[in-house]
């Protein structure tokens, strides 16, 4: 299994990412992303809705691995959707991270209130920030987050720099497969938050079967799956050996029938998440 994926700008992104969404800020959060760090981990994935960044930046600060052999990403929130508030929002995340530049910068929601010309142009005008911030070399990779496939058409129309990352619920029973495959032929690398499907996924039978077969736990077959499909899995554990088994996951394959009985599972874990009925 490969360690990075190449991502459409020639840069380069950890093909596993561990995440701290509804993870409280504070020394927990911050020892646990060092034994995360220890373990092998590169990636972590963040957000200033997510209210720990200054915690993740501790966490970076205090591991003995050079700051360019991680990759950090955070997002922008969408009560930041001005030129001047995104650039101040993206100031803000850097001091809570104590960090001179981001790896990686998404928009966290595509905006769609009201009628398609009025959301299709303030994502675009939110996106004239990243790509400034892109430019001054404060971020090395911009793309977005939940983007389907009507608010990428519009958006890389008008794009002057095409984002490279769409951070999207990709799991077992949601597979969003239109999506996907327009960001593949896009050039658009996919990543999968909640690729446990909110932890129900791990009990269902078929799952629980598949590992039994390999030895495996259910999660390690969920996260092999996903790589399976050239999607980065954003974990998340403040368990130490959760985060080694999660990590553990590339280490192995599944075969053609195994991979086709998962992706053939119905509906299931879906969030209920929808991007055009977010009422954020």
């Amino acid at each position: 299994m490969k360690a990075f994926y190449e991502l459409s700008n020639q840069r380069h992104i950890p093909s596993i990412g561990i995440g701290t969404w509804q993870i409280p800020e504070g020394e927990d959060l911050t020892r646990s992303l060092l034994n995360a760090i220890n373990l092998g981990y590169r990636y972590i994935d963040t957000a200033a809705i997510y209210e720990n960044e200054h915690s993740v930046g501790e966490a970076i600060k205090r591991s003995n691995v050079k700051r360019e052999d991680l990759f950090i990403l955070s997002k922008c929130w969408t009560s930041n959707r001005t030129y001047d508030s995104v650039m101040r929002a993206f100031d803000e995340t850097l001091k809570r991270l104590q960090l001179d530049y981001l790896d990686a910068y998404l928009i966290h929601w595509p905006f769609t209130k009201g009628d398609p010309l009025a959301w299709q142009s303030v994502n675009v005008g939110t996106w004239r920030a990243f790509e400034k911030l892109h430019e001054m070399g404060l971020v090395k990779n911009i793309g977005v987050s939940n983007f389907q496939i009507h608010h990428l058409v519009s958006f890389l129309a008008r794009a002057h720099i095409a984002p490279v990352i769409n951070q999207i619920e990709f799991h077992p029973g949601y597979m969003q497969k239109a999506t996907v495959e327009f960001c593949k032929r896009s050039g658009i690398q996919l990543q999968a938050w909640s690729p446990l499907g909110h932890g129900e996924l791990i009990h269902k039978e078929e799952i629980q079967s598949i590992a039994l077969k390999y030895g495996k736990d259910p999660s390690q077959i969920i996260l092999r799956w996903i790589a399976h499909h050239d999607i980065i899995p954003i974990t998340k554990s403040m368990n130490a050996l959760h985060q080694k088994a999660n990590l553990e996951s590339l280490s192995f394959n599944l075969s053609e029938e195994d991979i086709a009985l998962i992706d053939a599972l119905p509906m299931m874990g879906f969030s209920g998440l929808e991007p055009d009925h977010v009422s954020f």
